[in-house]
């Protein structure tokens, strides 16, 4: 069977046995980069180079020694650096930025044995989920290339669902790991915060954005989690890794005793097809005898606390770039720092009282819960050149984010949450479930969701790019 249509899991297995080299891994990436990115733009910077002799110093070591991942290729999203690579971050301010040292989370992976092989293609500073920039042009989706990838991390999402990854770093805000997830058919969780590093950060006691992985399944998924967790001296959040790890919880595959489900979380329009098919995704747990049943926690201010909160952390890390740059920037991002820079003290007190509500509710919530469903995204992939999506089931937006408050919602509570492919639209595209999970509670999480991943059979990645649909 070709190199790229095997699970991480399966192939770190081999370098282990040495049935497979990892030099081989990054031949058999840069063959399949050279097949099919030209069709969808997902990985705009290679360091194989650097790949290779990475390779050539993990390799003198005992393969017990070579970490968690034992060579295998990892591909970074363009929103962390990489020392030595060009390093974008999707802006054209950045555009010939070439960083003398890695992200935290970048040296955790390489720590655990992940050699970087690719930069994945973002938007600019990751804002907006659908992804393009000015430095590399659109991402573009596999399933139809005339539709988005949505994003943030949609390069990522891209790269694992044609088989340029077997395992990509994403992050995620409002959505930025389960929007491109759930529109490229792959899997992608957002972890607790603190769980995996994310700095060095200008405001490194921020919550809603966080570090996480990308996979073809929930178990290469939980493979890739373990890789990039663990507690960081550096990072005043930092959460130790638990005694028990990921990829054994989610083998487990332990159901859940009760499941709520929502087709809007009371705050969002929905596209009724996506609305249906997340519905079927959860009626398959309430087929094994788990009670399901429609409910989730009052997330009345949803909207305006994060609005609030995200426009805060703009003005923190990006007020310079807007005095520096304001040329080079997207009137998306001046919006959304302008909006910061023009918050009070007292803004920002009622949105963080407004939060600490919801997530006394969301916990109240999840004593009798173990699980909610959602779907990730409220409608299916829509066209590459539409910059966002501004309406849905007709209702239309007022900002450019709103379309992804079933996600946002989520952040909002620090809740743990990933995008698992549930089924296709009418038109063939991919549809993701949003599963969420208790406080902290990834390793539950990642067990239920392998449990519906087993009983919806919907494995069938890599594929190759249809070409307009085709």
């Amino acid at each position: 069977m070709d190199l790229i249509r095997h699970s991480a899991r399966t192939l770190v297995a081999d370098l282990r046995s040495g049935a497979v080299s990892a030099l081989e891994l990054i031949d058999a990436l840069e063959a399949r980069i050279a097949a099919v990115d030209g069709a969808v733009n997902a990985l705009p910077t290679l360091c194989l180079d650097r790949a290779r002799n990475h390779v050539r110093a993990l390799e003198a070591k005992p393969a017990p020694e070579r970490g968690i991942l034992c060579g295998l290729p990892v591909a970074i999203k363009d929103l962390s650096d990489v020392a030595g690579v060009r390093s974008t971050h999707g802006s054209s301010i950045f555009a010939d930025a070439v960083p003398e040292s890695s992200a935290h989370v970048v040296e955790r992976l390489e720590a655990s044995g992940g050699v970087v092989y690719a930069k994945t293609n973002t938007p600019e500073f990751g804002a907006g989920g659908n992804t393009f920039n000015d430095v590399f042009g659109a991402t573009l989706n596999p399933w139809d290339t005339r539709l988005s990838a949505a994003g943030s991390s949609g390069g990522s999402a891209v790269a694992l669902a044609t088989g340029m990854a077997w395992l990509a770093h994403g992050s995620d805000m409002g959505g930025s790991l389960r929007n491109p997830a759930s529109f490229n058919g792959i899997v992608g969780m957002r972890p607790a915060p603190g769980r995996v590093p994310g700095g060095p950060s200008a405001n490194p006691y921020a919550t809603l954005g966080v570090q996480g992985p990308m996979a073809r399944d929930v178990d290469d998924l939980a493979l890739f989690f373990d890789a990039m967790c663990g507690f960081d001296a550096r990072e005043p959040l930092s959460l130790a890794a638990p005694a028990s790890s990921f990829a054994d919880a989610a083998a487990r595959r332990e159901r859940p005793l009760r499941v709520a489900y929502s087709a809007d979380l009371g705050i969002t329009p929905v596209d009724p097809e996506i609305a249906d098919l997340c519905r079927k995704a959860a009626a398959q747990f309430e087929a094994m005898g788990v009670a399901v049943e429609e409910a989730h926690p009052d997330f009345t201010d949803a909207h305006s606390v994060f609005q609030t909160l995200r426009a805060h952390d703009f003005a923190v890390s990006m007020s310079d770039l807007l005095r520096d740059h304001r040329d080079l920037l997207k009137p998306e991002i001046v919006w959304n720092i302008e909006k910061g820079q023009a918050l009070s003290a007292l803004d920002l007190g009622r949105a963080e009282r407004a939060r600490g509500v919801m997530v006394a509710r969301a916990t109240a919530f999840f004593e009798t819960f173990d699980l909610l469903l959602t779907p990730a995204t409220i409608v299916a992939p829509y066209p590459v050149d539409q910059r966002y999506v501004a309406d849905c089931a007709g209702v239309t937006f007022e900002t450019y984010i709103d379309w992804l408050g079933i996600a946002y919602a989520i952040t909002n509570v620090s809740l743990p949450a990933l995008s698992l492919p549930c089924g296709f639209t009418a038109s063939g595209l991919p549809v993701g479930v949003q599963m969420v999970g208790r406080p902290r509670g990834e390793a539950a999480l990642l067990s239920a969701a392998g449990v519906l991943e087993d009983a919806l059979a919907l494995r069938h990645l890599p594929i190759d790019p249809k070409i307009g649909g085709v």
